[in-house]
């Protein structure tokens, strides 16, 4: 069946932002003298939502300093770490390149600041659809953002194509039961593996009639 929807996850997929959020998450943990993440934490925060990473991070650290990171969490200026997130290669390429009748959207867990990361990196209007975890009751690794997107565009399961790069992503493809699309992480299960974003064309080819 023809793919009439790309879904991409954001951090990893769209962005390399892993610099990016090893600053925000080492700023709060200074704030409350903590030591900064470890290279397992890292991994955690990455595909986690800010508030989840939160809890992860402060059970493992001084639960009763939680409320405390999660309110300095809120007051945060978030811009200047956008800025150290990257494009990943070819992204605008690909966006460009895609047959007019596909839809693109995105399926992140990050909240309020999707938006200012799009606009920041001159990515405003270049999707069709962006559901954040502000947008569902349950973030990746439920498959509910995905479900949502599937709705909206009143598409099937094997009409969409969801790129990420963590078992997040894998688990919530497959709970959706979407072709899942693995980017630089060749651990991952998927029903194809790539390192380029360019050779996502190459899979739309491959699944079109």
């Amino acid at each position: 069946m023809a793919t009439k929807v790309i879904i991409f996850d954001c951090d990893g997929v769209l962005f390399d932002s892993k610099d990016a959020n090893i600053a925000f998450y080492n700023n709060i943990l200074s704030q409350l003298h903590l030591p900064p993440l470890s290279q397992e934490e890292v991994e955690y925060v990455h595909a986690s939502t800010a508030e989840g990473a939160l809890r992860y991070l402060l059970t493992r650290r001084d639960s009763h300093l939680l409320d405390k990171a999660l309110t300095h969490r809120q007051g945060m200026d978030y811009t200047p770490f956008i800025r150290l997130m990257r494009m990943e290669p070819h992204l605008k390429e690909l966006l460009s390149s895609l047959p007019h009748q596909i839809k693109r959207a995105i399926a992140t867990n990050r909240t309020y600041t999707i938006t200012d990361v799009l606009r920041i990196h001159g990515l405003k209007g270049e999707f069709d659809l962006v559901i954040s975890a502000l947008d569902v009751k349950n973030s990746k690794p439920h498959p509910e953002s995905i479900l949502k997107i599937l709705h909206h565009f009143s598409i099937s399961p094997s009409e969409a194509l969801f790129v990420g790069d963590s078992g997040v992503d894998q688990d919530s493809a497959l709970r959706a039961m979407v072709p899942f699309i693995a980017y630089k992480n060749r651990s991952l299960k998927a029903d194809y593996h790539i390192d380029d974003l360019l050779e996502v064309k190459k899979i739309i080819t491959h699944t079109s009639p």
